[in-house]
């Protein structure tokens, strides 16, 4: 193999790839990027056996051929080599020199063919999305899905998508988070869950605003299409939480609220909890929400006014879940919904539906 490219474009590629590359494996070959020369580009694929990318950039193509080399070397070679352009000269040993101005490095590679064939997928009628659309709803849901292992597909965000919808939903067992938005698809209705690590690969691939995204589902992998990017990932098994009767239907005590001045609120009283488990109260009465917390450090208080109906409720919430739904809705003002402080309170837009947090409270 032998190839003379961009050496910029080259880093950054090799860069983005890294990221879907094993840190540490009992094979070596996952641990490494292929690259794959063609007639006039080079392919560079990462694969951790979970989650996979490849990208294409162009390339003088002087021979044909591929070598697995190791990831990281790879990277810190690219990133600092002097001229705007780099060759990779690779022979039947696996040994590759990379040169660029007056610097060479001779490294050992391994053979393409210890590789892992990453899989394909095959789908129907492609799900279509604009990039910023889907960076957004994935950032809205993806603070909510479980860190625990013990219900694997809980750790990833549920996608529902059906004529002309998306949704997408994520659950730890104390939030809910569920992001909704029209989109021009007429396939069939599918619903599959797509782990955090996935997604988060999605979100730093999805860098411009104006572009799209195209979404292939296989029966157990799934393809992200971003650009000159592919993001191919197993998709998670399991029985998903049956999380519409979570939600309550009704909702006794109704308040309308400036979103800036609650997460002021919040933060300021949360400032002295140092133990996750004591919680931030929130007394709501008299057109007024009071919140207060006591910790052995001491006392903070803080109130804000609001638009208050129904009758008065004192609740606990764990301050950090309740920020994070509270940020994630990026809104002037908030419906908040709930009917006892031992029930959940939503957190919704003051008209439409485009986003729902549930949060949990805490005993208090």
């Amino acid at each position: 193999m032998k190839i003379v490219c961009d050496s910029a474009k080259l880093s950054k590629a090799c860069m983005n790839v890294q990221r879907t590359v094993s840190a540490k494996s009992t094979i070596p070959a996952i641990e490494g990027i292929l690259i794959s020369a063609l007639s006039d580009s080079v392919k560079l694929t990462g694969y951790d056996l979970e989650v996979g990318s490849e990208t294409f950039i162009a390339a003088e193509v002087e021979e044909n051929g591929s070598i697995i080399l190791n990831a990281r070397n790879l990277c810190d070679i690219l990133r600092m080599v002097p001229d705007d352009t780099v060759s990779i000269e690779s022979d039947d040993r696996n040994i590759c020199r990379i040169t660029s101005g007056e610097v060479q490095y001779s490294i050992i590679g391994t053979s393409a063919e210890e590789y892992p064939d990453i899989p394909e997928v095959s789908a129907g009628f492609p799900i279509v999305i604009n990039q910023a659309l889907l960076k957004d709803m994935i950032r809205k849901t993806i603070f909510s899905v479980s860190t625990s292992e013990r219900n694997p597909v809980h750790s990833g965000v549920r996608f529902e998508i059906s004529d002309g919808k998306i949704v997408l939903v994520a659950v730890d067992g104390a939030r809910l988070a569920v992001r909704r938005e029209d989109i021009d698809y007429s396939g069939d209705e599918v619903a599959f869950v797509v782990p955090s690590k996935t997604l988060g690969e999605v979100i730093k691939l999805s860098d411009n605003d104006e572009g799209f995204c195209s979404i292939s589902v296989g029966k157990r992998h799934i393809c992200f299409e971003i650009g000159e990017y592919r993001v191919i990932s197993r998709l998670l098994e399991g029985n998903f939480i049956d999380y519409k009767a979570a939600i309550p239907v009704a909702s006794s005590t109704k308040i309308k609220a400036d979103t800036k001045r609650l997460i002021e609120c919040v933060e300021r009283t949360s400032l002295i909890i140092t133990d996750r488990s004591s919680p931030v109260r929130c007394l709501i009465e008299n057109g007024v929400l009071k919140f207060s917390s006591v910790t052995s450090i001491g006392t903070a208080n803080d109130k804000m006014p609001a638009e208050i109906e129904g009758g008065d409720i004192e609740i606990g919430f764990n301050s950090k879940f309740l920020l994070d739904a509270l940020k994630a809705t990026e809104s002037d003002e908030v419906r908040l919904e709930l009917n006892s402080s031992s029930q959940p309170i939503l957190i919704l837009p003051i008209e439409g539906d485009k986003f729902l947090f549930l949060v949990l409270p805490v005993r208090i």
